[in-house]
């Protein structure tokens, strides 16, 4: 089978880095060659650009500025991690990827979703992911699971964002999610890890079977 590109969403403390971690899991235990990775991250020289996005001392960073940053770290990441792992036929699940930059920056910083998403088709060629999974959390949940698990957290410069830009990167990814319907699929996210994971890993799975048949 080919690889297959899947990415993760959702406003801070939606919980993708614990579902992620569980369908990687449900994944392997299929037999499936799966690889998880991050943005921004995932390589040496994106990991230093999320240093400086997320450095709590760097608030008066300027929006365009800090799209530039995110969309330069996304396209080192996706041309030395993502691709290649591609290639050789890796199911790549990704925390978080170009709709983050659309709904954060685009929609909440007031950038505008067409000129941000100019910026990262130029970043990436264009690439999107075969699939998006969205996990729907109402921000005022998200904010309290990252104030009430902070020991474990990385409460970052964008976590400390008001309540009212976090509220405005959900109705950003509301609007994403209608936009991109046949790639983003919501999944509810306010309810446990386990159920959250199960819904997600199966929506990769008939994603899966559905590449198979083409094959």
């Amino acid at each position: 089978m080919k690889g297959l590109f899947i990415s993760f969403e959702g406003t801070d403390g939606s919980g993708k880095t614990s579902v992620i971690k569980e369908v990687e899991r449900y994944l392997r235990l299929e037999g499936i060659d799966v690889v998880t990775t991050r943005e921004p991250g995932g390589v040496s020289i994106s990991e230093q650009v999320r240093n400086v996005i997320h450095d709590n001392n760097n608030t008066d960073m300027d929006a365009v500025c800090e799209a530039l940053l995110y969309a330069a770290a996304r396209r080192q990441h996706l041309v030395q991690k993502v691709v290649p792992l591609l290639k050789e036929g890796k199911v790549v699940l990704c925390d978080r990827y170009v709709d983050s930059s659309l709904a954060y920056q685009g929609y909440a910083r007031g950038l505008g979703i067409d000129l941000v998403k100019g910026i990262n088709d130029y970043a990436t060629g264009g690439m999107y992911p075969d699939l998006t999974i969205y996990l729907d959390v109402r921000p005022e949940i998200g904010i309290q699971r990252i104030m009430t698990h902070t020991q474990t957290h990385e409460v970052n410069r964008m976590d400390n964002e008001s309540i009212e830009f976090h509220k405005k990167t959900h109705e950003g990814y509301e609007l994403l999610v209608k936009m991109f319907p046949e790639r983003i699929k919501p999944v509810d996210g306010e309810r446990t890890i386990k159920e959250v994971a199960i819904d997600a890993f199966k929506l990769i799975k008939e994603k899966i079977n559905s590449v198979k048949n083409e094959q």
